[in-house]
Protein backbone atom coordinates (compact mmCIF):
# COMPACT_ATOMS: atom_id res chain seq x y z
CA UNK A 1 0.00 0.00 0.00
CA UNK A 2 1.48 3.29 -1.12
CA UNK A 3 1.71 6.05 1.46
CA UNK A 4 1.76 8.80 -1.19
CA UNK A 5 -1.15 7.75 -3.41
CA UNK A 6 -4.48 9.38 -2.53
CA UNK A 7 -7.59 7.20 -2.71
CA UNK A 8 -11.21 8.26 -2.94
CA UNK A 9 -14.22 6.17 -1.87
CA UNK A 10 -17.40 6.23 -3.96
CA UNK A 11 -20.61 6.06 -1.89
CA UNK A 12 -23.96 6.71 -3.57
CA UNK A 13 -26.77 7.63 -1.19
CA UNK A 14 -30.28 6.20 -1.10
CA UNK A 15 -32.88 7.44 -3.58
CA UNK A 16 -36.38 5.94 -3.52
CA UNK A 17 -35.94 2.14 -3.37
CA UNK A 18 -33.01 2.14 -5.79
CA UNK A 19 -30.67 0.51 -3.29
CA UNK A 20 -29.94 -2.32 -5.72
CA UNK A 21 -28.62 0.18 -8.25
CA UNK A 22 -26.60 2.00 -5.58
CA UNK A 23 -25.20 -1.28 -4.25
CA UNK A 24 -23.90 -2.21 -7.71
CA UNK A 25 -22.40 1.22 -8.34
CA UNK A 26 -20.79 1.31 -4.90
CA UNK A 27 -19.41 -2.19 -5.48
CA UNK A 28 -17.70 -1.27 -8.77
CA UNK A 29 -16.87 2.26 -7.52
CA UNK A 30 -18.37 3.88 -10.60
CA UNK A 31 -21.69 5.37 -11.65
CA UNK A 32 -21.91 2.43 -14.06
CA UNK A 33 -25.54 1.31 -13.85
CA UNK A 34 -28.60 3.49 -14.43
CA UNK A 35 -32.17 2.79 -13.45
CA UNK A 36 -33.03 2.45 -17.13
CA UNK A 37 -30.32 -0.09 -17.92
CA UNK A 38 -31.26 -2.27 -14.94
CA UNK A 39 -34.97 -2.01 -15.78
CA UNK A 40 -34.21 -3.18 -19.31
CA UNK A 41 -32.41 -6.24 -17.94
CA UNK A 42 -35.36 -6.89 -15.62
CA UNK A 43 -37.80 -6.83 -18.53
CA UNK A 44 -35.57 -9.13 -20.57
CA UNK A 45 -35.50 -11.59 -17.69
CA UNK A 46 -39.30 -11.34 -17.38
CA UNK A 47 -39.57 -12.22 -21.07
CA UNK A 48 -37.30 -15.23 -20.51
CA UNK A 49 -39.49 -16.42 -17.64
CA UNK A 50 -42.70 -16.01 -19.64
CA UNK A 51 -41.25 -17.82 -22.63
CA UNK A 52 -40.17 -20.59 -20.32
CA UNK A 53 -43.65 -20.86 -18.73
CA UNK A 54 -45.26 -20.87 -22.18
CA UNK A 55 -43.66 -24.25 -22.84
CA UNK A 56 -46.35 -26.31 -21.15
CA UNK A 57 -48.86 -28.92 -22.21
CA UNK A 58 -51.88 -27.11 -20.79
CA UNK A 59 -52.54 -24.50 -23.43
CA UNK A 60 -49.21 -22.69 -23.74
CA UNK A 61 -49.73 -18.93 -23.56
CA UNK A 62 -53.44 -19.52 -22.92
CA UNK A 63 -52.88 -21.71 -19.86
CA UNK A 64 -54.19 -20.49 -16.52
CA UNK A 65 -50.74 -20.40 -14.93
CA UNK A 66 -49.17 -18.47 -17.81
CA UNK A 67 -51.96 -15.89 -17.81
CA UNK A 68 -51.70 -15.52 -14.03
CA UNK A 69 -47.94 -14.96 -14.24
CA UNK A 70 -48.34 -12.47 -17.09
CA UNK A 71 -50.96 -10.53 -15.13
CA UNK A 72 -48.63 -10.15 -12.15
CA UNK A 73 -46.28 -7.88 -14.08
CA UNK A 74 -42.54 -7.85 -13.60
CA UNK A 75 -41.01 -10.36 -11.20
CA UNK A 76 -37.60 -8.68 -11.40
CA UNK A 77 -38.36 -5.03 -10.65
CA UNK A 78 -41.26 -3.47 -8.76
CA UNK A 79 -42.86 -0.06 -9.20
CA UNK A 80 -40.50 1.44 -6.62
CA UNK A 81 -37.36 0.36 -8.48
CA UNK A 82 -36.37 -2.59 -6.30
CA UNK A 83 -34.47 -5.11 -8.46
CA UNK A 84 -34.04 -8.87 -8.04
CA UNK A 85 -30.76 -10.72 -7.51
CA UNK A 86 -31.03 -12.03 -11.10
CA UNK A 87 -30.92 -8.45 -12.38
CA UNK A 88 -27.84 -7.61 -10.31
CA UNK A 89 -26.08 -10.79 -11.40
CA UNK A 90 -26.91 -10.24 -15.06
CA UNK A 91 -25.73 -6.62 -14.92
CA UNK A 92 -22.34 -7.55 -13.42
CA UNK A 93 -21.92 -10.45 -15.81
CA UNK A 94 -22.78 -8.57 -18.99
CA UNK A 95 -20.68 -5.48 -18.25
CA UNK A 96 -17.72 -6.78 -16.24
CA UNK A 97 -17.89 -10.57 -16.76
CA UNK A 98 -18.11 -10.96 -12.97
CA UNK A 99 -20.01 -13.64 -11.08
CA UNK A 100 -22.01 -12.94 -7.91
CA UNK A 101 -22.43 -16.25 -6.05
CA UNK A 102 -23.90 -16.68 -2.61
CA UNK A 103 -21.03 -16.86 -0.13
CA UNK A 104 -22.48 -20.07 1.35
CA UNK A 105 -22.31 -21.97 -1.92
CA UNK A 106 -19.95 -24.90 -1.84
CA UNK A 107 -16.55 -24.01 -3.28
CA UNK A 108 -16.99 -20.23 -2.96
CA UNK A 109 -13.93 -18.86 -1.21
CA UNK A 110 -12.93 -22.27 0.15
CA UNK A 111 -9.26 -21.67 -0.65
CA UNK A 112 -9.06 -18.05 0.50
CA UNK A 113 -9.60 -16.03 3.64
CA UNK A 114 -12.68 -13.82 3.75
CA UNK A 115 -10.37 -10.78 3.89
CA UNK A 116 -9.01 -11.75 0.47
CA UNK A 117 -12.42 -11.34 -1.18
CA UNK A 118 -12.80 -8.07 -3.12
CA UNK A 119 -16.41 -7.20 -2.39
CA UNK A 120 -19.82 -8.25 -1.10
CA UNK A 121 -23.46 -7.44 -1.75
CA UNK A 122 -25.87 -8.05 1.12
CA UNK A 123 -29.65 -8.37 0.88
CA UNK A 124 -32.58 -8.68 3.24
CA UNK A 125 -36.16 -8.15 2.08
CA UNK A 126 -35.98 -5.20 -0.34
CA UNK A 127 -32.71 -3.66 0.84
CA UNK A 128 -29.32 -4.12 -0.82
CA UNK A 129 -25.93 -2.71 0.12
CA UNK A 130 -22.27 -3.24 -0.78
CA UNK A 131 -19.10 -3.84 1.19
CA UNK A 132 -15.93 -3.21 -0.83
CA UNK A 133 -12.19 -3.49 -0.29
CA UNK A 134 -10.40 -0.25 -1.21
CA UNK A 135 -6.70 0.35 -0.55
CA UNK A 136 -6.64 -2.81 1.61
CA UNK A 137 -9.46 -1.51 3.82
CA UNK A 138 -13.05 -2.74 3.85
CA UNK A 139 -15.80 -0.14 3.64
CA UNK A 140 -19.49 -0.51 4.46
CA UNK A 141 -21.12 1.40 1.58
CA UNK A 142 -24.73 1.06 2.70
CA UNK A 143 -26.60 3.76 0.80
CA UNK A 144 -28.73 4.56 3.85
CA UNK A 145 -25.63 5.63 5.79
CA UNK A 146 -24.44 9.22 5.73
CA UNK A 147 -20.86 8.26 4.84
CA UNK A 148 -18.73 5.15 4.25
CA UNK A 149 -17.76 3.24 7.38
CA UNK A 150 -14.62 1.15 7.90
CA UNK A 151 -14.90 -2.54 8.80
CA UNK A 152 -11.61 -3.83 10.15
CA UNK A 153 -10.08 -7.04 8.81
CA UNK A 154 -10.42 -8.47 12.31
CA UNK A 155 -14.17 -7.80 12.45
CA UNK A 156 -15.09 -8.65 8.83
CA UNK A 157 -15.81 -12.36 9.41
CA UNK A 158 -17.88 -11.61 12.51
CA UNK A 159 -19.78 -8.90 10.62
CA UNK A 160 -20.67 -11.35 7.84
CA UNK A 161 -21.82 -13.97 10.33
CA UNK A 162 -23.94 -11.39 12.14
CA UNK A 163 -25.57 -10.26 8.88
CA UNK A 164 -26.45 -13.82 7.91
CA UNK A 165 -27.78 -14.55 11.41
CA UNK A 166 -29.99 -11.48 11.03
CA UNK A 167 -31.51 -12.91 7.85
CA UNK A 168 -29.29 -11.30 5.21
CA UNK A 169 -28.19 -13.20 2.12
CA UNK A 170 -24.55 -12.39 1.33
CA UNK A 171 -23.21 -12.54 -2.21
CA UNK A 172 -19.62 -11.89 -3.20
CA UNK A 173 -17.20 -11.03 -5.99
CA UNK A 174 -13.99 -12.89 -5.24
CA UNK A 175 -11.65 -10.70 -7.30
CA UNK A 176 -11.16 -8.64 -10.47
CA UNK A 177 -13.47 -5.80 -9.49
CA UNK A 178 -12.62 -2.50 -11.25
CA UNK A 179 -9.74 -0.74 -9.48
CA UNK A 180 -10.58 1.94 -6.88
CA UNK A 181 -10.15 5.62 -7.67
CA UNK A 182 -6.59 6.82 -7.14
CA UNK A 183 -6.20 9.58 -9.72
CA UNK A 184 -7.97 12.63 -11.14
CA UNK A 185 -9.05 10.99 -14.39
CA UNK A 186 -10.87 8.15 -12.65
CA UNK A 187 -13.15 10.53 -10.76
CA UNK A 188 -15.15 11.28 -13.89
CA UNK A 189 -16.57 7.75 -13.58
CA UNK A 190 -18.74 8.79 -10.63
CA UNK A 191 -20.93 11.68 -9.48
CA UNK A 192 -18.88 14.34 -7.64
CA UNK A 193 -21.03 14.55 -4.52
CA UNK A 194 -20.47 10.85 -3.76
CA UNK A 195 -16.65 10.78 -3.73
CA UNK A 196 -15.13 10.82 -0.24
CA UNK A 197 -11.48 11.47 0.45
CA UNK A 198 -10.21 8.30 2.11
CA UNK A 199 -7.68 10.12 4.28
CA UNK A 200 -10.41 12.25 5.85
CA UNK A 201 -12.62 9.21 6.50
CA UNK A 202 -9.83 7.23 8.18
CA UNK A 203 -9.06 10.20 10.43
CA UNK A 204 -12.72 10.45 11.41
CA UNK A 205 -13.07 14.08 10.33
CA UNK A 206 -16.59 15.36 10.81
CA UNK A 207 -16.13 17.65 7.78
CA UNK A 208 -14.57 15.00 5.55
CA UNK A 209 -14.07 16.27 2.02
CA UNK A 210 -16.17 15.04 -0.88
CA UNK A 211 -15.27 15.60 -4.51
CA UNK A 212 -18.00 18.21 -4.76
CA UNK A 213 -16.40 20.27 -1.95
CA UNK A 214 -12.75 19.76 -3.01
CA UNK A 215 -11.33 23.26 -3.76
CA UNK A 216 -8.62 21.70 -5.99
CA UNK A 217 -10.95 19.52 -8.05
CA UNK A 218 -10.51 21.40 -11.36
CA UNK A 219 -6.88 22.49 -11.00
CA UNK A 220 -4.83 21.07 -13.86
CA UNK A 221 -7.67 18.94 -15.16
CA UNK A 222 -8.10 20.82 -18.43
CA UNK A 223 -11.20 21.02 -20.58
CA UNK A 224 -12.02 20.10 -24.14
CA UNK A 225 -13.23 22.74 -26.58
CA UNK A 226 -16.76 21.38 -26.22
CA UNK A 227 -16.62 21.98 -22.46
CA UNK A 228 -16.44 18.33 -21.47
CA UNK A 229 -13.70 16.71 -19.44
CA UNK A 230 -10.98 14.79 -21.26
CA UNK A 231 -11.69 11.08 -21.68
CA UNK A 232 -10.53 8.92 -18.81
CA UNK A 233 -7.64 6.56 -19.39
CA UNK A 234 -8.97 4.15 -16.78
CA UNK A 235 -10.99 1.02 -17.24
CA UNK A 236 -14.05 1.37 -19.42
CA UNK A 237 -15.83 -1.56 -17.82
CA UNK A 238 -16.56 -3.12 -21.23
CA UNK A 239 -17.55 -6.75 -21.47
CA UNK A 240 -14.39 -8.75 -22.01
CA UNK A 241 -16.21 -11.11 -24.31
CA UNK A 242 -16.75 -8.25 -26.77
CA UNK A 243 -20.52 -8.75 -26.75
CA UNK A 244 -23.06 -6.05 -26.07
CA UNK A 245 -25.48 -6.33 -23.17
CA UNK A 246 -28.28 -7.01 -25.66
CA UNK A 247 -26.25 -9.78 -27.30
CA UNK A 248 -25.54 -11.37 -23.91
CA UNK A 249 -29.21 -11.25 -22.91
CA UNK A 250 -30.36 -12.67 -26.23
CA UNK A 251 -27.89 -15.53 -25.82
CA UNK A 252 -29.14 -16.12 -22.28
CA UNK A 253 -32.76 -16.10 -23.46
CA UNK A 254 -31.99 -18.61 -26.20
CA UNK A 255 -30.18 -20.85 -23.72
CA UNK A 256 -33.07 -20.69 -21.27
CA UNK A 257 -35.48 -21.88 -23.94
CA UNK A 258 -33.50 -24.98 -24.87
CA UNK A 259 -35.56 -28.10 -24.33
CA UNK A 260 -34.19 -30.19 -21.49
CA UNK A 261 -33.05 -33.70 -22.37
CA UNK A 262 -32.89 -34.76 -18.71
CA UNK A 263 -35.81 -36.70 -17.26
CA UNK A 264 -37.28 -34.46 -14.60
CA UNK A 265 -39.27 -36.94 -12.66
CA UNK A 266 -37.63 -40.04 -11.23
CA UNK A 267 -39.27 -42.99 -9.59
CA UNK A 268 -37.76 -42.13 -6.22
CA UNK A 269 -39.82 -40.01 -3.87
CA UNK A 270 -38.27 -37.53 -1.45
CA UNK A 271 -39.63 -36.64 1.95
CA UNK A 272 -40.02 -32.97 2.80
CA UNK A 273 -37.81 -32.30 5.81
CA UNK A 274 -38.63 -29.86 8.59
CA UNK A 275 -37.60 -26.28 7.87
CA UNK A 276 -34.48 -25.34 9.90
CA UNK A 277 -34.56 -22.29 12.15
CA UNK A 278 -33.16 -18.95 10.99
CA UNK A 279 -29.41 -18.92 11.62
CA UNK A 280 -29.19 -22.67 12.27
CA UNK A 281 -25.86 -24.27 11.25
CA UNK A 282 -25.96 -25.19 7.58
CA UNK A 283 -29.28 -23.40 6.96
CA UNK A 284 -29.60 -21.74 3.56
CA UNK A 285 -32.44 -19.71 2.11
CA UNK A 286 -33.98 -20.20 -1.33
CA UNK A 287 -36.59 -18.16 -3.20
CA UNK A 288 -39.22 -19.71 -5.44
CA UNK A 289 -41.50 -18.68 -8.25
CA UNK A 290 -43.84 -21.65 -8.07
CA UNK A 291 -45.52 -23.26 -11.07
CA UNK A 292 -48.85 -21.63 -10.16
CA UNK A 293 -47.20 -18.19 -10.36
CA UNK A 294 -46.99 -17.51 -6.63
CA UNK A 295 -43.77 -16.76 -4.74
CA UNK A 296 -42.30 -18.45 -1.69
CA UNK A 297 -39.19 -18.32 0.47
CA UNK A 298 -37.97 -21.31 2.47
CA UNK A 299 -34.90 -22.45 4.40
CA UNK A 300 -33.22 -25.82 3.87
CA UNK A 301 -30.07 -27.44 5.17
CA UNK A 302 -27.23 -27.31 2.68
CA UNK A 303 -26.88 -31.07 3.25
CA UNK A 304 -30.47 -31.72 2.04
CA UNK A 305 -30.83 -33.41 -1.33
CA UNK A 306 -32.10 -31.33 -4.23
CA UNK A 307 -34.94 -33.85 -4.30
CA UNK A 308 -36.20 -32.28 -1.06
CA UNK A 309 -36.55 -28.99 -2.96
CA UNK A 310 -38.78 -30.83 -5.44
CA UNK A 311 -40.75 -32.22 -2.51
CA UNK A 312 -41.35 -28.70 -1.22
CA UNK A 313 -42.61 -27.45 -4.59
CA UNK A 314 -44.78 -30.54 -5.05
CA UNK A 315 -46.26 -29.93 -1.60
CA UNK A 316 -47.13 -26.36 -2.59
CA UNK A 317 -48.45 -27.34 -6.04
CA UNK A 318 -49.72 -30.92 -5.71
CA UNK A 319 -51.14 -33.24 -8.32
CA UNK A 320 -48.97 -32.44 -11.34
CA UNK A 321 -45.44 -33.18 -12.47
CA UNK A 322 -43.08 -30.22 -12.24
CA UNK A 323 -39.89 -28.90 -13.74
CA UNK A 324 -37.50 -26.65 -11.80
CA UNK A 325 -34.75 -24.41 -13.12
CA UNK A 326 -32.11 -22.24 -11.45
CA UNK A 327 -29.19 -20.01 -12.33
CA UNK A 328 -28.61 -17.54 -15.13
CA UNK A 329 -29.66 -18.46 -17.72
CA UNK A 330 -32.08 -20.83 -15.95
CA UNK A 331 -31.03 -24.49 -16.29
CA UNK A 332 -33.02 -27.60 -15.50
CA UNK A 333 -31.89 -29.07 -12.15
CA UNK A 334 -33.73 -32.36 -12.48
CA UNK A 335 -30.49 -34.30 -12.97
CA UNK A 336 -29.21 -33.08 -9.58
CA UNK A 337 -31.89 -34.53 -7.31
CA UNK A 338 -29.39 -36.82 -5.62
CA UNK A 339 -26.88 -34.00 -5.11
CA UNK A 340 -26.94 -31.92 -1.96
CA UNK A 341 -28.04 -28.31 -2.13
CA UNK A 342 -24.44 -27.32 -1.38
CA UNK A 343 -23.09 -29.50 -4.20
CA UNK A 344 -25.65 -28.09 -6.64
CA UNK A 345 -24.75 -24.54 -5.54
CA UNK A 346 -28.39 -23.60 -4.96
CA UNK A 347 -27.97 -21.65 -1.71
CA UNK A 348 -29.54 -18.21 -2.11
CA UNK A 349 -30.82 -19.01 -5.61
CA UNK A 350 -34.14 -18.18 -7.20
CA UNK A 351 -35.87 -21.39 -8.33
CA UNK A 352 -38.28 -21.13 -11.26
CA UNK A 353 -40.96 -23.79 -11.53
CA UNK A 354 -43.53 -24.82 -14.10
CA UNK A 355 -45.92 -27.69 -14.63
CA UNK A 356 -44.38 -30.18 -17.00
Amino acid sequence: MSSTKQYWVYHERQEALLCGQHALNNLVQQNAFSTGSLAEIAHQLDAMELNYMAQNNEGGVNSKDYLKRAAEGSGNVDESGNFSIEVLRSALKSRYNLDLPNIRQQGVGDKMEITEIDGFICNRASHWFAIRKINDRFWNLNSTKERPEIISHFKLAAEMEALQAAGYSVFCVLDKLPPPCSCEAMMDQGLPQYWWKEEDLTKGKSNAMTRATDPWKDVGSGRRLDGKRPASGGSTGMDVSGLSEEDMLQMAMAASLEQSTTPVNSSRSYELTEEPAEGAPGAVKMQFRLPDGTRAVRRFLDSDRVGVVYAFVSDKCPGKSIELRAGFPPKDIGSQKESTIAEAKLAGEMIHGRFD
